[in-house]
């Protein structure tokens, strides 16, 4: 069976990026620029470039009338025009980190989750996905909990 890990819209974003320093700072915006690769861009999926300019914002990636409804900070980088898929293959910016994977029932309930160093990951997508119940995967990074990509059957 294969699977899609998905990035993030890019369009969704561009409105804020139109925006000053100080009309984001109102919306809880964070501007920042990459000192490193360890910026994972949410449309990417891949680090930022170093000097790229970043948004850190809250962002709702669960946002299914359920009991999960849930929101977490992202990074976006400015130069993100592309939203990233990846098939049967796990984004750069996931598979150097330890990831939290969770699967979604079509009612958006979680009916399993583990956790797995991101080299790793495929085989556990790929065993969550065998269950007939499970709509999609959201993967989050372990450490910090935020929201990195959604997984789809594909």
């Amino acid at each position: 069976m294969g699977f899609r890990i998905e990035g993030l819209d890019p369009d969704e974003f561009a409105p804020s990026f139109a925006m000053s320093d100080a009309e984001l700072a109102q919306r809880n915006i964070v501007v920042l620029y990459a000192e490193d690769a360890d910026f994972p861009c949410r449309v990417a999926l891949a680090g930022a470039a170093v000097g790229d300019r970043l948004l850190l914002l809250n962002y709702v990636h669960q946002p299914a009338a359920s009991p999960y409804r849930a929101s977490h900070a992202i990074y976006v980088a400015q130069g993100s025009r592309v939203k990233a898929t990846f098939d049967d293959e796990i984004p750069p910016a996931l598979s150097a980190r330890a990831l939290s994977i969770r699967a979604f029932d079509p009612a958006h309930m979680i009916i399993d989750a583990d956790l797995v160093d991101g080299a790793a990951a495929e085989g556990v997508i790929r065993r969550l996905l065998e269950n007939d119940r499970a709509a999609y995967l959201h993967v989050h990074f372990a450490k910090r909990g935020c929201f990195a990509a959604k997984v789809v059957r594909s």
